[in-house]
């Protein structure tokens, strides 16, 4: 018997023993292509020996120093890589253990900087509906992610929420792209407005919208309206790049192909690429300003941040990632994409094949002409996760894509050393999974 406490006491899930470049092999030796990097993250396979190096090597030296004492070699080469490379003015690096946690710091590091420029009543956030951020409570609360934050609404923080961009389901007939993207956009202003400015500290979305909503990107022109409007009110930019960042939409910052630079910026998952728990909170000179010349003191942190172990394995995939992997997304993107199309885009139960580099999602509908979604009784994503699951493709598939509740989707992010042959790995077994289900 196990005394693992499981995500689901119900599953039976089999033991992982090997990683093996795109793969990973259970006790068993079944052998399963990692089509989703597990939730985007494995970005450079599972067993990269520059990386497995780099962490043996920080071990023999020193694994772990507090912060509150020390800094590392790794936090300070790592810190200053992510700034030459960052876009906008973000200037710091605020090193954490993952996602979650690095939303948890750019929310309350927002908080705090208007508190020591004297903008006290600046506290409300605004995000998206159909939005992830995280599972601690202040990122859950920012989320849109609706059945996630149900059970623990009376704990959480005041979000208000707008529409997300969502070309597919909510653009009009006879609306260009653009103008779409401008309308939704707008909805910012119209929700400050009613907050009352005085009152707006951050607008937090994801560039590229993840797991809740299956690799939705936005439409031109939307964010840099986003950028337009929080500049007009003095409202903090927050960009979640922890699932489409550091490369896996093709560029290292998943905001540079909007032209758009953020005040605080998050990024995780593909930053360590699996082989430690790292994140980190970027944010901008003036930020970091309003801190040094105020109280001198962020008022938040945690045991791990700056972990040396952690930040020596990010340093590593960091140079992995500049030195040339990255630069495989956009052309095996593309590859996959044409092959997701060529397979599916004709399926009777495939709404839309969406998405940006090596971060690609297929929503899933009952009636293509209708776009109406299965009903969610019927669990369509669970069973695809299983089919694919035992054709041996990891990918991941998600509910409640439209609205909390309704809709399907499969979000697929294999590891940037993908070959071609891989692309028809997963076309092949992902049509083993539609087969099993439809």
């Amino acid at each position: 018997m196990s005394h693992v406490f499981p995500r689901h006491t119900k599953a039976d899930l089999p033991v992982a023993v090997t990683g093996d470049g795109c793969y990973i092999l259970d006790r068993s030796g079944k052998k399963y292509f990692d089509g989703s990097g597990g939730a985007a993250v494995s970005c450079l396979g599972h067993s990269d020996p520059d990386v497995i190096a780099a962490i043996k090597a920080q071990v023999d030296r020193i694994a772990f120093a507090h912060t509150g004492f020390f800094t590392s070699e790794p936090a300070e080469e790592l810190a200053d890589l992510l700034i030459g490379k960052a876009p906008g003015n973000l200037d710091r690096v605020y090193f954490v253990s993952g996602g979650s946690e690095a939303m948890e710091a750019a929310l309350k590091l927002a908080r705090q900087y208007f508190l020591e420029k004297g903008e006290v009543s600046r506290h409300r956030v605004i995000a998206r509906r159909q939005s992830y951020h995280g599972n601690t409570l202040g990122a859950l609360a920012t989320g849109g992610n609706q059945w996630r934050r149900e059970p623990f609404a009376p704990l959480m923080i005041d979000t208000t929420h707008i529409a997300p961009c969502y070309e597919y389901r909510d653009r009009r007939e006879g609306e260009t792209a653009f103008d779409y993207g401008q309308r939704i956009a707008n909805e910012l202003e119209a929700e400050i407005l009613r907050l009352g400015p005085e009152n707006v500290m951050a607008f937090v979305a994801e560039p590229v919208v993840g797991a809740t909503a299956g690799a939705l990107p936005p439409v031109e022109g939307y964010f840099k309206r986003i950028r337009e409007i929080c500049d007009n009110y003095g409202v903090l930019l927050i960009l979640d790049e922890v699932m489409c960042g550091m490369g896996r939409t093709g560029t290292l910052f998943a905001c540079e192909q909007d032209g758009v630079a953020p005040d605080i910026l998050c990024i995780a998952k593909g930053l360590g690429a699996g082989y430690q728990p790292v994140g980190a909170m970027l944010c901008t000179a003036a930020i970091y300003e309003a801190i040094e010349t105020g109280s001198g003191f962020f008022q938040h942190g945690h045991t791990y941040i700056g972990h040396p172990t952690a930040c020596a394995a990010a340093l590593a995939v960091f140079r992995k990632l500049t030195g040339g992997v990255a630069d495989r997304v956009m052309p095996m993107g593309e590859k996959l994409t044409t092959a997701l199309n060529d397979a599916f885009g004709q399926h009777p139960h495939v709404g839309d094949i969406r998405g940006r580099g090596l971060f690609r999602g297929i929503e899933i509908v009952e009636d293509r002409a209708s776009k109406a979604p299965f009903d969610p009784k019927r669990g369509i994503n669970k069973a695809l996760k299983k089919a694919a699951f035992e054709a041996g493709l990891i990918c991941y598939p998600m509910g409640g894509t439209i609205d909390g509740v309704r809709g399907d989707h499969i979000l697929l992010a294999p590891p940037f050393i993908l070959e071609d042959s891989h692309i028809g790995e997963i076309t092949d077994k992902l049509n083993q999974a539609f087969k099993a289900v439809f």
